[in-house]
């Protein structure tokens, strides 16, 4: 079973001459949680994905995963994954695939899980680097996550206090999501919490940012907005959600979220739990205000 970073001479079987040395692995980056960042080095010898640790080089511990899900097999030219005839089948980069040749960065999800692979020319320093990114980044919606938010959050409030500019906060979540994934399953969830992240990021600035605060959750922070444009851009939002129903496989699935709005003129003195805990209360406003709207 692979488990500690190695390199492997590799031999084709045309001439000795040929060899290279490889050097490639995959990371777990998702869920979160004891085996967050785990580095599987791959060799020379084909590695078998799934449920069951007897059988499989790289145990995954979900039940969205088969028993026997994937293997990775060693190729002259680097690695390719093959699906095993898994339930829930093998995506490489959200495309579904029975066979892939693997690229450096590529995404790999089987069930739930999500691992990165890396073969660039310095897999130790992109291994590093990865991790890195799993301090500040939620992996499955691409979205910044809940620390790196509180430290940008804290960021603006101070700038926006110092200098006497407006910020705005959005808080919004999807309306009746236990029921979405208890209806259509988890890895529907999942479908639709990347695709949410994609849709909202389409309507925010590169100054702003988009994270995920929980586990359907969301918040956008928005530097030198005010009360009005902050509104504009919430209920721009929840239009995009709600104007065309989510899809996952065949299947397609309606949506729509509720989005607490607080706003400050930059004269306030606010903290940031102060300024987090307005935006929560107008969210969960408008939960009772019948949800798919916005409390600003």
């Amino acid at each position: 079973m692979p488990h500690e970073e190695t390199k492997v001479l590799i031999t084709s079987n045309r001439t000795v001459g040929e060899a290279k040395l490889r050097s490639a692995c995959l990371v777990h980056i998702y869920p979160t949680g004891p085996t967050m960042g785990t580095r599987y080095t791959l060799g020379d010898k084909p590695v078998i994905l799934g449920r069951d640790p007897t059988e499989c080089d790289i145990y995954v511990d979900d039940e969205a995963v088969s028993r026997r899900h994937a293997q990775i097999i060693p190729t002259p030219d680097g690695y390719s994954i093959t699906d095993l005839q898994s339930t829930n089948g093998t995506h490489v980069n959200h495309a579904r695939v029975t066979f892939c040749p693997l690229k450096d960065g590529d995404y790999l999800h089987i069930g739930s899980t999500i691992f990165r692979f890396l073969a660039g020319g310095n897999v130790e320093a992109e291994y590093h680097e990865e991790i890195y990114r799993l301090t500040i980044i939620d992996a499955l919606t691409d979205t910044y996550n809940r620390r790196y938010f509180l430290e940008f959050l804290g960021r603006s409030l101070a700038c926006a206090t110092r200098y006497g500019r407006p910020l705005s906060l959005l808080m919004f979540d999807i309306d009746h999501f236990k029921s979405l994934n208890d209806q259509y399953g988890h890895l529907a969830g999942d479908a639709v919490l990347r695709e949410l992240a994609a849709r909202v990021k389409k309507d925010i600035r590169q100054e702003d940012l988009l994270a995920r605060t929980g586990g359907e959750e969301f918040a956008v922070v928005l530097p030198e907005t005010d009360a009005a444009g902050a509104r504009e851009i919430a209920e721009r939002l929840r239009c995009r959600v709600a104007s065309q129903p989510f899809r996952y496989g065949d299947t397609l699935i309606p949506v729509t979220i509720s989005v607490g709005v607080t706003s400050l003129t930059g004269h306030e003195w606010l903290t940031t739990s102060e300024l987090i805990d307005q935006a929560d209360r107008r969210l969960y406003a408008a939960k009772h205000q019948g949800r798919n709207c916005v409390v600003a």
